[in-house]
């Protein structure tokens, strides 16, 4: 059996970006293990992409840590082609997806 692909929209570029701004101004200890945390957690999608919980519109939420240290990853699997999209990557916290994710 193969693993499913991953595939990460342009703009995830953008919100690890983001997260690592915000974790600077917070002065937060090793940021960009937070990062490599996040991928790892993507990378769980390989081969369980259907972890995630039902987001409606055929996207689903992959929920990565808690408190401080959580995320969550919208995402999107084509069983046809066996991929999966993440479209966009955001702190729990945040108020909702940083943009309008396809």
């Amino acid at each position: 059996m193969t693993a499913t692909r991953i595939e990460l929209a342009p703009d995830v570029g953008e919100d690890f970006e983001r997260i690592l701004d915000h974790l600077d101004q917070y002065r937060a200890a090793h940021p960009e293990d937070r990062i490599r945390e996040i991928v790892e957690a993507i990378d769980v999608l390989a081969s369980n992409p259907l972890i995630g919980r039902p987001a409606g519109n055929g996207k689903r939420e992959l929920v990565i840590g808690r408190r401080t240290h959580g995320y969550v990853a919208l995402y999107r699997y084509v069983a046809e082609i066996d991929t999966v999209f993440v479209l966009t990557v955001r702190g729990q916290r945040e108020a909702g997806f940083a943009r309008e994710a396809c």
